[in-house]
């Protein structure tokens, strides 16, 4: 009769220092969600407020009315953004704990068949034969490990705290803030038709920036990233002023 098989395991590999260095502070992972959270509350209380700006001095509003109309948007609308960043990332918790609850459920009661998936998620990945085998009775060995991989394999759902939704709340609501109130400072030191080319510049140039950020955190090219989000947001604010002009009244 043969030896048993050997259940030793190989000790893991030691990591090199600089490898640790690279992974963590030359080349680290982004963390998507605080990019989309700036992107979002930048380019919106840029695009809200620029567009408010234009339309109000397009119909004949003086540089107060403006700068009232636009400081009234800016902190109205970051306010709104940072409320609605917090409840929809409630949201995604609720769903994730709803359809955690649905798969502890599923596993107790048609087991056989959360196997099958669990069976079908891997084989899909190539596994097949013994090894398939043995990462199904690995997974569902363990409630817990079972009902995580069907979370995260076939509902692609991940836990989302109130620490993280206050967060992301307060990301959004901070960048919708400050990009709604920088095209607004024009309008407090020139006239009205001096102040609007002024906003109109600055309000591309952020969006501008904010396009050239995500680029340098992403792999997608520079200029064309900030580009697109400038043509994005300066064609969205304009037709305010579009509308502005067609409901124009004389100033004065």
């Amino acid at each position: 009769m043969g030896e048993p098989p050997s259940t030793r395991t190989e000790p893991p590999e030691e990591v090199p220092e600089w490898q640790r260095a690279y992974h963590a502070r030359t080349d680290p992972h982004l963390r998507g969600t605080s990019l989309a959270d700036l992107i979002l509350g930048g380019q919106d209380g840029v695009v809200n407020v620029l567009g408010v700006l234009l339309g109000v001095a397009a119909a004949g509003g003086g540089s107060r009315i403006v700068v009232a109309a636009g400081l009234a948007t800016a902190f109205a609308g970051a306010l709104s953004m940072a409320a609605v960043a917090y409840t929809s990332a409630v949201a995604e918790a609720d769903v994730y704990r709803s359809e955690r609850d649905r798969e502890y459920r599923h596993v107790r009661t048609v087991p056989t068949l959360e196997r099958a998936e669990v069976r079908d998620i891997y084989a899909r990945q190539g596994f097949a034969g013994a090894m398939l085998d043995r990462i199904v009775d690995t997974i569902t060995a363990d409630p817990d490990v079972w009902v995580a991989v069907m979370l995260s394999q076939e509902h692609h759902l991940a836990p989302v705290s109130r620490s993280q939704a206050l967060r992301s709340a307060g990301i959004v609501g901070v960048a919708a803030l400050v990009g709604a109130l920088l095209p607004v400072t024009p309008f407090l030191f020139a006239g009205v038709t001096v102040a609007t080319s002024s906003s109109v510049g600055v309000a591309g140039a952020l969006l501008f920036g904010v396009g050239a950020y995500k680029a340098k955190r992403t792999t997608t090219p520079v200029f064309r990233s900030a580009l697109e989000l400038m043509a994005i947001g300066l064609v969205s604010a304009l037709a305010a002023w579009g509308i502005g002009k067609l409901f124009g009244v004389t100033a004065g």
